[in-house]
C-alpha cells in the first residue's frame, strides 16, 4: 500500500497578495488586479493588460547578491518555498537534508533574459553575451535556487508540461514521497512571463484578450470571454508522508489524495473537442483517492476565460461526473489571478486546499452573463453553504497535457 501524502505548509506570491494571508483575502474580496502592463510599452501591442506582481522585494527573502544570481521566476520560488517551509514547521538542524526534495516547475523560464541579451548580441556582438545566460533563463533553475536556497539535499526536479507545470510539479512530489524516494518534498510552480516575447507570442495565438475594461478581462465561463489575462507568480506547497508529519508534529492542513495525469494526443493547443483526456484525469485522481465521482464537491477548473477551454472542460467535467456535475460546485481563480502559467495549477491547488479547511468555495468574479453551451453551477456568487471534504484542481497544457489533483479534508485518525 502507497504512502499517505499530506500538505504541511504553503507559500505564494501572486498578483492579489505575495503571502497565503493577504492572497486568501484577495480571493475572499474578488480582488481584481488587471491593469496596463508597466514592464514595456505597449503602444503597439493589442494585448494592454496584465496581472503583475506588485510590491515584491527580493532582498526580504534572500540575500541580495544570490538575489541578483536569480530571474524574476526563480526569486518568485524562492520566496514562496520560504514561506512554505516557515508554514510547515520544518526545522532543518532536525532533518535529514538527503530525504527532502524540491519540484518546482516553470513552464517557459526566463524570456526576459533571453530577450536581453539577444538584443546584445545583435548590438555588440557574442562576446557581449552575459556568462550566467544559460543558468539565468533555463527553467529547472527554479528548483535548483530552491534547493541551494534551503539546503535540500534529495530528490531535485522539475516539471515542464506548460499551463500544467505546477499540478504535474505537486502530483510527481507526491508520488515520489508515495514511493520512498522522498519523506518531504517543497513542490509547486511559478512563472514571470510578462514580456515583449511572451504577451506578443500568446497574443499571436489569439489566446489572450484584448479587453482594456479590467471587470470584463478574465471572466471565465461568460458568454463574453474572449482569452486569458497574463499573470505571474509562484505556488509552493510542503508535502510530506502522513508518518513523518505525525512523527514530528506538524499541523496537517490537508491530504492529497489522488493524482491523474493523461494526454490528449489530439492537438498541440486546443483541448480534445470531446473533453475525453482531461475527464480521464479526473477519473484516475478520483479512482486513487478511493471516492467515486458523487462525493466531489468542488471543481477548481483550468477556466482560462477562452472561448475553446472552458467550453470543452465543462464538457469533460460532465464526462467525469456524470450527473454530479450540476451539483459540485465549479469555479476559476483565473478569474482574479489571470493565467500564471507554469504557476497556475500550484496557486489553485493552495485554493483547493484552503477550500476544504474552511467549507469555503470563491466565487468566480465577473462572471455575468451565463453561456447556453454552459450550464454547471459556476460560482456566481461565493459558496459557504455545504461542506467541502473533496476538491479537484484540474490544469491542461499546450502539447495536451492533463492533471487533477484531488485535495480531502483531513480529520484527525
Amino acid at each position: 500500500m502507497s504512502k499517505r501524502v499530506v500538505v504541511t505548509g504553503m507559500g505564494i506570491i501572486s498578483p492579489i497578495g505575495n503571502n497565503i494571508e493577504d492572497f486568501w483575502q484577495g480571493i475572499k474580496e474578488q480582488r481584481i488586479p488587471f491593469a496596463p502592463i508597466t514592464y514595456f510599452d505597449t503602444t503597439e501591442y493589442k494585448v494592454k493588460l496584465a496581472a503583475q506582481v506588485k510590491d515584491f522585494h527580493a532582498e526580504e527573502y534572500m540575500d541580495p547578491k544570490a538575489a541578483k544570481r536569480m530571474e524574476d521566476f526563480c526569486q518568485y520560488a524562492v520566496a514562496a518555498a520560504g514561506q512554505a517551509i516557515k508554514n510547515a514547521g520544518l526545522d532543518m538542524e532536525k532533518e535529514d537534508a538527503t530525504r527532502i526534495g524540491v519540484c518546482v516547475g516553470s513552464g517557459i523560464g526566463s524570456l526576459q533574459a533571453v530577450e536581453r541579451e539577444h538584443t546584445k548580441l545583435l548590438e555588440k556582438g557574442p562576446k557581449r553575451i552575459a556568462p550566467l545566460l544559460v543558468p539565468l533563463m533555463i527553467s529547472n533553475m527554479a528548483a535548483g535556487n530552491v534547493a541551494i536556497q534551503f539546503g535540500l539535499k534529495g530528490k531535485c526536479t522539475n516539471v515542464v508540461t506548460a499551463c500544467a507545470t505546477g499540478t504535474h510539479s505537486i502530483g510527481e512530489a507526491m508520488r515520489y514521497i508515495q514511493c520512498n524516494e522522498a519523506d518531504v518534498m517543497v513542490a509547486g510552480g511559478t512563472e514571470a512571463a510578462i514580456s515583449p516575447i511572451g504577451v506578443s507570442g500568446f497574443s499571436a495565438l489569439t489566446a489572450m484578450t484584448t479587453q482594456t475594461d479590467p471587470k470584463r478581462a478574465s471572466i471565465p465561463f461568460d458568454k463574453e470571454r474572449s482569452g486569458f489575462v497574463m499573470g505571474e507568480g509562484a505556488g509552493v506547497v510542503v508535502l510530506e508522508s502522513y508518518e513523518h508529519a505525525v512523527n514530528r508534529g506538524a499541523t496537517i492542513l490537508a491530504e492529497i489524495a489522488g493524482y491523474g495525469a493523461t494526454c490528449d494526443a489530439f492537438h498541440i493547443t486546443s483541448p480534445s473537442e470531446d473533453g475525453e483526456g482531461a475527464a480521464r484525469a479526473m477519473t484516475l485522481a478520483i479512482k486513487e483517492a478511493g471516492i467515486t465521482p458523487e462525493d466531489v464537491d468542488y471543481v477548481n477548473a483550468h477556466g482560462t476565460s477562452t472561448h475553446h477551454n472552458d467550453l470543452y472542460e465543462t464538457m469533460s467535467i460532465k464526462l467525469a461526473l456524470g450527473d454530479h456535475a450540476y451539483k459540485a460546485v465549479v469555479n476559476s481563480t483565473k478569474s482574479m489571478t489571470g493565467h500564471m502559467l507554469g504557476a497556475a495549477g500550484a496557486v489553485e491547488f493552495i485554493v483547493c486546499v484552503k477550500s476544504v479547511m474552511e467549507n469555503y468555495v470563491h466565487a468566480t468574479a465577473g462572471y455575468e452573463i451565463p453561456d447556453e453551451e454552459l450550464d454547471l453551477n459556476y460560482a456566481k456568487n461565493p459558496v459557504t453553504d455545504r461542506v467541502i471534504n473533496y476538491a479537484i484542481s484540474n490544469s491542461l497544457g499546450f502539447g495536451g497535457h492533463n492533471g487533477s489533483l484531488l485535495v480531502k479534508k483531513y480529520k484527525n485518525d
